[in-house]
């Protein structure tokens, strides 16, 4: 299975939610963030070296920590020598390897962040928890609509104590999860390791663990 996970826009906590999953399912996370890439970096090869053919896509995935990674980099050159075009042959080859695949997307409309949903078999959709969000978050299931990307769930991240999960859900009709916003998350993220190898009892790898359950090869 390859599940993309897009948002509308930057900061919302794509990144957090695709490492997650990935450690959630027992997957790879991949990041398609051909020029701001987020997720850790690796010890060798990257995607910009599979995607301008410098390296075999299975060459670049990075088995040495808790979440098995296929990291992307961080040069102008790197991502200027890259051919996008090329990620979805690229996610697919890990596809067959590995079995399961998280994508993070990058954020906004560009073809960029529609690529990963090209390779996708379904797709999450993060945003903020606020009303300012939705416009975006509207506009990226259009996006997902076009290139016929299902969107499994709209997951509002670093939610308060009272989430709009009704109003979003009626607004984008798909049902809604919510991550809690808590130091544990940030303190993961500080360290490029899941929450659940930072936290393994506590309420948000919970929550992880659920949004896997109901969004990952098992719950589909």
């Amino acid at each position: 299975m390859i599940l993309a996970v897009t948002g509308g826009k930057g900061g919302v906590g794509k990144t957090t939610v695709a490492l997650n999953l990935a450690h959630a399912i027992d997957g790879v996370a991949v990041d398609a963030d051909l020029g701001m890439a987020d997720l850790p970096e690796g010890r060798g090869p990257d995607l910009h070296d599979v995607l301008a053919g410098r390296a075999a896509p299975l060459e670049a995935v990075d088995e040495s920590g808790p979440v098995d990674l296929l990291p992307c980099g961080r040069t102008l050159a790197g991502a200027r020598a890259a051919d996008p075009t090329a990620l979805v042959d690229a996610v697919a080859a890990v596809e067959r390897r590995y079995g399961d695949v998280v994508i993070d997307c990058p954020a906004g409309m560009s073809a960029d962040a529609g690529l990963p949903l090209l390779a996708a078999d379904a797709c999450l959709l993060v945003a903020a928890p606020d009303a300012f969000a939705l416009p975006d978050a509207i506009r990226t299931r259009a996006l997902a609509r076009v290139l016929d990307a299902a969107i499994e769930r709209v997951v509002l991240n670093r939610a308060g104590a009272s989430p709009p999960t009704g109003r979003v859900r009626d607004a984008l009709g798909i049902p809604v999860e919510t991550i809690p916003d808590a130091a544990v998350v940030d303190r993961a993220r500080q360290s490029g390791r899941p929450v659940a190898a930072v936290a393994p009892d506590s309420p948000v790898a919970d929550r992880f663990r659920s949004l896997a359950a109901v969004v990952g090869p098992d719950g589909r």
